[in-house]
């Protein structure tokens, strides 16, 4: 199979030539073999006989490395199962690529974008298909939390209805706390199964003379967006889902009581000298690559971390998932009745011009192949019920994975959601002043305001 990944150009502005249909040799995991689900990768291939040399073009967000290798296997099985030939691109500013493409109804037949909010304005715009509510019914029974999904990809088109236009696909999880399994086992500690308990451990660990937590919220540019992820897990363990919405879309004001005391909650841990590493001080000018490493350190700095499911990548040379360094839960409340809820970002697949192919690839994406071909691989996690754990290329993986699949609720990263100059502005700059000494109050009415003002 041959592919090509376009750098800087609309997938359509440029003629490629024809692509080889996949073989069975250009599969990355053969037909029969392991624990994928085959049988419903041949139950799609009988529904979709009909395809055959049509041609179906992609628009994305990998451009480079694993994640477009990856990808390209995935597309590999569609392609095998239709006879559908397919063309994928990106570029380094493929968001706004896709946004000039639907503009010069020039764009992809489907696009995948990271960004539910770029795509609520590109349906406002009549950029989209809408997917029906077949396909709408299908997310919501199959899979963890679905009707959290069917509200992630449901956004209003051109005369304001709210329709259903997007499907997830390739999940990120953040709702975790990394710690060492034998600095735990070395100091009696047992990982917290609720919120109440992980206080208690806090406050356990400070009783023994010792650091619990470690933070930097350090980013270049960028810094204070790792608080921003603190806040957004703590709303969704004290208010409820519709308050965490109401909150991203400013409908619930970010000067609210109930925005106040999750900043609060998150500063009884951040501004508290004993419970962080290097003391309150550190908090602010601590980068977050650098921040987990105290976890390592003899004796430990602190015995745990909260951050998103990419962070061992700046763990040390050698640490072994599962044995130097794992994984919890960031446990919700026992006594709120709020169940589990789980913070994350993904990627959303939605029609972008129309096709029989097009329609066939979001079948395709529903398919658990299309989720458990990835997963064999590294980097994607599925909230897919049908697609099989066990097909996770590593015990981590598979570990996140299931922690998707207890999921109640999932919410996206809210920051990502919120207008540019609040969720990558104020709301940054405004953890870094709390964390630095500002009233929760005062931090709370400063990015408010500058809310007001872009309205």
């Amino acid at each position: 199979m041959h592919k090509y990944l376009l750098a800087g150009v609309s997938v359509i502005a440029i003629t490629l030539g024809t692509l080889a249909s996949a073989s069975a040799a250009d599969l990355k995991f053969a037909k029969g073999s392991g624990a994928f689900s085959w049988d419903a990768l041949q139950a799609f291939a009988d529904a979709h006989k009909d395809l055959a040399g049509q041609k179906l073009t992609v628009w994305g967000p990998w451009r480079e490395g694993g994640d477009q290798e990856q990808f390209l296997t995935v597309l590999a099985y569609f392609e095998d199962a239709t006879g559908v030939d397919v063309e994928y691109g990106s570029s380094e500013n493929y968001e706004q690529q896709a946004q000039i493409d639907a503009a010069a109804g020039s764009s992809a037949n489907i696009t995948l974008l990271p960004q539910p909010g770029l795509l609520a304005d590109m349906a406002s715009k009549g950029y989209l298909v809408p997917l029906g509510d077949d396909m709408k019914a299908r997310v919501e029974g199959e899979f963890a939390a679905g009707s959290s999904f069917v509200s992630l990809g449901t956004y209003k088109d051109k005369a304001g209805a709210p329709t259903f236009y997007a499907v997830p696909y390739k999940s990120d999880l953040k709702s975790l706390v990394w710690y060492s399994p034998d600095n735990f086992a070395d100091a009696g500690y047992t990982v917290p199964e609720t919120f109440e308990d992980l206080m208690t451990l806090t406050d356990k660990i400070v009783a023994d003379g010792k650091t619990p937590w470690c933070i930097g919220l350090g980013s270049g540019g960028a810094t204070g967006w790792p608080a921003t992820d603190w806040i957004e897990d703590l709303m969704l363990r004290t208010q409820s889902p519709e308050d965490y919405d109401a909150w991203v879309s400013n409908d619930l004001k970010f000067s609210d009581p109930k925005v106040v005391a999750a900043l609060e909650l998150f500063g009884s841990i951040a501004k508290d000298d004993k419970k962080v590493a290097g003391g309150a001080a550190a908090v602010g000018t601590t980068d977050f690559r650098e921040s987990p490493l105290g976890l390592f350190t003899v004796p430990p700095a602190c015995y745990m971390h909260h951050q998103a499911s990419f962070i061992p990548s700046f763990f040390p040379e050698g640490t072994v998932l599962g044995e130097d360094a794992d994984f919890f839960y960031f446990p919700a409340y026992a006594g709120k009745e709020l169940g589990k809820p789980v913070l994350g970002a993904g990627v959303e697949a939605t029609i972008t011009k129309d096709s029989p192919a097009a329609h066939a690839f979001i079948d395709f994406l529903m398919n658990p192949i299309s989720n458990e071909v990835w997963m064999a691989q590294s980097g994607f996690l599925s909230a897919m019920k049908a697609a099989n754990v066990d097909t996770y290329g590593n015990d981590t993986l598979k570990g996140e994975g299931k922690i998707l699949l207890n999921a109640t609720t999932f919410r996206f990263d809210g920051s990502d959601l919120m207008p540019g100059a609040v969720g990558a502005g104020s709301f940054w700059t405004g953890m870094v002043d709390f964390v630095g000494g500002k009233s929760a109050q005062d931090v709370a009415d400063a990015i408010q305001k500058s809310w007001d003002a872009i309205k």
